[in-house]
């Protein structure tokens, strides 16, 4: 059996971080730009501007999930925005997303954080199978609207 690790990320991580970050910029139709994925984790890293959690099976890298924090002014709290989840395709159907969530989760609770919201594409039928199989529920409250600057 598979011993898969779940840890956050540190900056020493970027090497294994990197090519995971790519390939998941690349399923969503980005170009790969290894040099850029580098500086944009560097700097979240260095800043303290997000957390990371990556998934492994000795030394290779299998998946990670990002979180950026941000806080709700009518429950004046802090909740996470689960930004970035990706587990190579080497690495599915082992329950690694699921336990990436969880690390996510665990997280939040341990700083207080009051909710993780997330959004997904509303074709991604296996992303949100996957999310309602852990808890998570739509939102049927509130509409997301974006201003592209």
């Amino acid at each position: 059996m598979k011993q898969i690790t779940i840890r956050q990320a540190v900056l020493s991580d970027l090497d294994a971080l990197v090519p995971l970050f790519d390939s998941y910029r690349q399923f969503y139709g980005r170009p790969s730009d290894a040099a850029a994925v580098r500086g944009f984790l560097q700097d979240r890293l260095q800043h303290g501007e997000s957390v990371l959690f990556l998934a492994s099976e000795a030394d290779t890298p299998l998946g990670f999930t990002q979180l950026y924090p941000s806080f709700s002014s009518v429950s004046l709290a802090q909740i996470f925005i689960l930004n970035d989840l990706f587990v190579t395709p080497a690495g599915r159907r082992q329950g690694i997303a699921t336990r990436l969530i969880a690390a996510a989760a665990d997280y939040a609770r341990s700083v207080n954080a009051i909710r993780l919201s997330l959004s997904t594409e509303i074709t991604n039928q296996t992303a949100q199978a996957l999310y309602q199989s852990v808890g998570w529920q739509q939102d049927e409250q509130f509409l997301v609207y974006h201003l592209t600057l």
